[in-house]
């Protein structure tokens, strides 16, 4: 037990990005990481093991997070996103015909699994996501890592189909390229 209140601590500062990137309210962030450490501790029984620690709290804190969604959209507090249109750097990454540029093209990762274990991985990705614009790495997180469909995130975020799909590529293609500066060169 001791051991998961070590867990629980030293993934808190992520739990809270993760929720003020989708909430954009501190103190709502802070309750609803709250809420969700404290279902962890009480619900730490239940705990299988079929997925790691920290993956099992972070999908504890998805359902408080669309629950305060949801509860901000009733209440009138919902910010839709404004449109970015920066995408001069993406379309540097390819030439007119689609085709990458040489200098962009992706670099092999080597085994995504061991990737995932990797602390400094998340490290980077964590400051990846927080360079990202916040209406890109909150379609991003709501669609790969809260599991949404895309006609839920669209919803939920107020934009049509077409648009949630280009704002996931952008964001895929503006991850992969920050990754591999933060990740992949320090590792080479």
């Amino acid at each position: 037990m001791e051991d998961r209140h070590a867990k629980l601590a030293a993934v808190r500062p992520r739990l809270l990005s993760f929720a003020r990137l989708h909430l954009r309210d501190h103190a709502a962030a802070e309750d609803a990481v709250q809420e969700a450490l404290i279902s962890a501790i009480e619900k730490n029984d239940s705990f299988s093991g079929r997925s790691g620690y920290e993956t099992w709290v972070f999908g504890i804190l998805k359902y408080k997070l669309l629950d305060q969604m949801r509860q901000q959209k009733r209440m009138g507090r919902w910010e839709p996103f404004s449109d970015e249109t920066n995408d001069e750097a993406i379309d540097r990454m390819f030439l007119q015909d689609g085709h990458w540029h040489e200098a962009s093209r992706p670099q092999a990762w080597g085994d995504p699994d061991q990737a995932f274990e990797n602390e400094h991985f998340w490290q980077v990705f964590d400051a990846c996501m927080l360079a990202l614009p916040d209406n890109v790495a909150r379609v991003f997180s709501l669609r790969e890592l809260m599991g949404l469909s895309t006609e839920d995130i669209c919803k939920e975020v107020g934009i049509k189909e077409t648009n949630a799909w280009v704002i996931l590529h952008r964001a895929r293609l503006k991850l992969r390229a920050c990754i591999e500066k933060g990740w992949l060169e320090e590792i080479a």
